[in-house]
């Protein structure tokens, strides 16, 4: 006896989903914390307070049921991804500004939950690196290892920022050394550098992106996203990192540096894997990754940022209600699509 039709699998609450993929990001918090610094927790607390505060304003001003919205997780989630995007010592006043205009204007303004065409931590990204660049690009030293009281008070204005903020990401540092030594600058001898670069992408960064693949391969195990978009990203991303670190190995970076550095990975399986502002069919979600990948390195490499996942990203939120459209499969019983 079979059940009739609709058949669904599993009933799944948009709240369980939300709250599924803050536990997959769990692993590269921990590896953040530990290797680059606590103040991303206290990042996280204050994205989180500033999402909620102006989750709750918006719904009162739209006449929305507060009870549900709030509590289904999708406004705790852009925060997340705000804060771990962020540098871990920005002002209090940049992240809560940031995380406040994605839920305002990028998710809101838009329509709400489900009806945003950008996914809004980049947008929020790209407004505040855009606006603030000078304090988007300060990132404290690896392994200086301020006490949480320290980062606390730079966090707050409360200590120079000069004196803490002294170091750069691995991929700051790359972009910085080839355009100062010209093409006098040998990349793998650059990337020898165990202080700054680690083993291979970064000292402490690889082993966060490398928690942030852990995560989405979790997520993925539960079927909460497809494959396709991640493996088209991170393929896209190292086809032509991989094609031009072997045409000139001097100048270009390897694909395992791009793979575990900047926000590759959490770029892969967090954010452009985003149901809303992505694509829907498989073909389409396939372009739409492989486009983002291709576009964060041709920004990275090419660009006047240093990471180019956000700007990737939301170039490609832009193409895809064409993507779906040229993707969409035949109906059943046609040869042609309608």
């Amino acid at each position: 006896m079979f059940a009739p039709a609709p058949y669904l699998l599993k009933d799944v609450s948009v709240s369980q989903v939300m709250t599924q993929v803050c536990i997959a990001l769990v692993p590269g918090i921990v590896a953040y914390a530990w290797l680059i610094g606590p103040a991303i927790l206290v990042q996280l607390a204050i994205a989180s307070a500033a999402a909620l505060l102006a989750e709750s304003l918006m719904l009162k001003l739209r006449g929305k049921p507060q009870a549900m919205f709030l509590s289904d997780g999708s406004a705790v989630v852009t925060a997340w991804l705000i804060a771990l995007t962020f540098p871990p010592l920005a002002p209090w006043w940049l992240v809560a500004l940031g995380t406040v205009f994605a839920i305002v204007v990028a998710k809101h303004l838009y329509g709400g939950l489900g009806q945003n065409p950008f996914n809004p931590a980049m947008v929020a990204f790209a407004v505040c690196i855009v606006s603030f660049p000078a304090l988007m690009s300060q990132w404290p030293s690896v392994g200086l290892q301020m006490p949480l009281v320290e980062q606390l008070n730079v966090i707050l204005g409360l200590a120079p920022r000069v004196d803490a903020l002294s170091g750069a990401t691995p991929l700051d540092a790359l972009k910085t050394a080839l355009k100062l030594g010209d093409s006098g600058v040998d990349v793998a001898q650059l990337l020898a550098n165990q202080d700054i670069f680690g083993n291979f992408a970064g000292r402490g960064w690889e082993w966060v992106a490398a928690g942030y693949l852990l995560g989405g391969l979790w997520l993925w195990q539960r079927k909460l996203i497809t494959w396709h978009v991640p493996v088209a990203f991170i393929g896209a991303l190292v086809l032509i990192s991989g094609a031009l670190w072997l045409y000139k190995p001097a100048q270009f970076a390897s694909p395992l540096f791009h793979l575990f550095s900047g926000g590759a990975m959490i770029g892969a399986f967090f954010i452009a894997t985003d149901p809303v502002s992505g694509c829907t069919t498989p073909r389409g979600k396939l372009i739409f990754g492989a486009g983002a990948g291709l576009l964060a390195y041709i920004i990275r490499v090419f660009g006047g940022y240093p990471d180019g996942v956000a700007f990737a990203v939301l170039l490609m939120n832009l193409c895809a209600p064409l993507i779906d459209l040229l993707t969409q499969p035949p109906i059943f019983g046609m040869k042609d699509k309608a």
